[in-house]
């Protein structure tokens, strides 16, 4: 089968760019084209071509591994997004990335791509751990293998706030402009966070350069929104059937998306717009809505429904006991909200169950899982705390915390071990290893994790007991007999 490399010759069916890809500069620069970019920036941008035109295609940029690169280049940056719904699967070739360079293979066409001058935006989905954020101070991590790496050999960068910093020194030292940096990860105030680590890093460097950054570089903050599971041998075969070609960059999404956009842009922007963005002044109240009642729930989701023999989020929602755990969460977390401007959190959360039941998407799991200690601040304790300040309920948070303490043991209820793939996996095992069972102290032990647990969670009472209560039934009578138990008290 012809791979796939040209759109002419599709079935009609097939949605395919409708601009002339080849009469287009690269405008912006994205780090880490993995599925979620190019189920969601990249469709997007592909949107805005469409209707607008405009020098906007994407280079993009792996920090790690050449697999996307090797897929997409040998077609000409074109790939096949499939949507699947309860109504069926569609395809449409999406035509905005460029081509894919592969950082340790050739760190010098990164850096050039990035100090191109016709590079206005610099976009990034690296997940929370990429950026080297230390949690404890909110500044760089210093251990993180990537600061580490690039503080000591700053014009060789290798990772992404490396990168950055040293593109703009070459744009500052040619007389060029600065750009956008827009941040698109899980991160809470995730723009702000990235300037903070960019200014920390240039400092290092030169207080010049750290000016002229703080004076010529905007980092709007975003919120972004599409469930996109791993790739599977299925996406591709589907790929093909529906196209007739070949197509080993094929990734597969959800109807739904979704993205919040910070309207501060210092070299201007494709109009995104065309694909549904979203400008405004303050992203902060969307985040904490997605952060707190999707991530959340489904981090609650992942942890119980992965020990509970759930392999996919949609075998979670066919569970009327999780279902009824999992609509208590989502009403605990909006309680702890300030009105969302044009949200009703009412029908947000009736949404983002009928999203986790859809019967056509294979979101795994295991998959959810990973990375918990990046993730548990912003999802599950900033919320608790806010809770048990307020005097509100915080079963849903202990319950949630409990399961993950429970899956960080590494052993499921078959006795069969699995990694948890965590940047402190160690850490956690020998915490693990030291409570040998117990409990109390084990919520002890993992309560302690240094810059995990804002003290003022970790040295209430209340909490401890109701974690520990739920964690002892989960490592004694098993999660599924721990979700039932929920599940009936929350029905009384």
């Amino acid at each position: 089968m012809t791979r796939l490399s040209q759109t002419s010759g599709l079935p009609s069916t097939v949605a395919v760019p409708a601009y002339d890809r080849a009469n287009l500069k690269s405008g912006i620069v994205h780090i880490g084209t993995g599925a979620f970019h190019k189920a969601h920036q990249a469709v997007c941008t592909d949107d805005a071509l469409g209707a607008s035109g405009g020098d906007w295609m994407i280079t993009g940029v792996s920090l790690r591994s050449g697999d996307v690169a090797d897929a997409m280049n040998p077609q000409d940056g074109l790939y096949t997004l499939l949507v699947r719904g309860p109504e069926g699967v569609s395809a449409r070739v999406v035509g905005s990335i460029r081509k894919v360079l592969v950082a340790p293979r050739e760190p010098d066409a990164v850096l050039a791509a990035l100090a191109a001058p016709e590079t206005r935006i610099v976009s990034l989905t690296i997940t929370e751990k990429g950026y080297g954020l230390d949690g404890r101070t909110g500044g760089l991590d210093r251990g993180h293998p990537a600061i580490a790496a690039d503080l000591k050999d700053p014009e060789h960068p290798v990772g992404a706030v490396g990168f950055i910093v040293e593109a703009l020194r070459l744009r500052k030292e040619s007389g060029l402009p600065g750009f956008t940096v827009l941040c698109c990860d899980n991160l809470p105030n995730n723009g702000k966070v990235l300037k903070r680590l960019v200014l920390e890093f240039a400092r290092e460097r030169d207080a010049g350069l750290a000016a002229f950054i703080e004076a010529n570089v905007s980092f709007p903050s975003t919120m972004v929104d599409r469930i996109t599971p791993a790739s599977t041998d299925d996406t591709l075969a589907d790929a093909a059937r529906l196209t007739g070609r070949e197509d080993r960059a094929a990734v597969e999404t959800e109807p739904f998306t979704q993205w919040i956009v910070e309207d501060d842009f210092v070299a201007g922007r494709p109009d995104w717009e065309a694909g549904g963005a979203l400008f405004v002044k303050d992203v902060a109240p969307y985040e904490k809505m997605k952060l707190r009642m999707l991530n959340g729930a489904h981090s609650t989701l992942a942890y119980a429904g992965y020990l509970a023999g759930h392999t996919f989020v949609r075998d979670c929602m066919k569970d009327a006991d999780l279902v009824a755990v999992i609509e208590r969460h989502m009403e605990a977390a909006a309680r702890t909200l300030d009105p969302v401007p044009g949200i009703d959190l009412a029908d947000y959360a009736r949404d983002l169950r009928e999203r986790f039941a859809n019967p056509a998407i294979a979101h795994q799991t295991y998959q959810i899982a990973m990375d918990g200690t990046q993730k548990l601040p912003q999802r599950l304790l900033e919320p608790a705390l806010i809770a048990l300040d307020r005097g509100l309920p915080i079963d849903a948070y202990a319950f949630s915390v409990a399961a993950w303490m429970r899956y960080a043991t590494g052993i499921n209820e078959g006795g069969e071990t699995y990694l948890l793939r965590d940047p402190r996996e160690a850490e956690i095992a020998e915490r693990v290893g030291e409570a040998n069972g117990d409990a109390a102290a084990l919520v002890e032990r993992l309560l302690a994790l240094p810059g995990l647990f804002p003290e003022r969670l970790a040295g209430s009472t209340e909490w401890r007991e109701a974690v520990t209560a739920r964690l002892a039934r989960m490592l004694t009578q098993g999660m599924r007999a721990a979700i039932a138990a929920e599940a009936a008290a929350i029905r009384g």
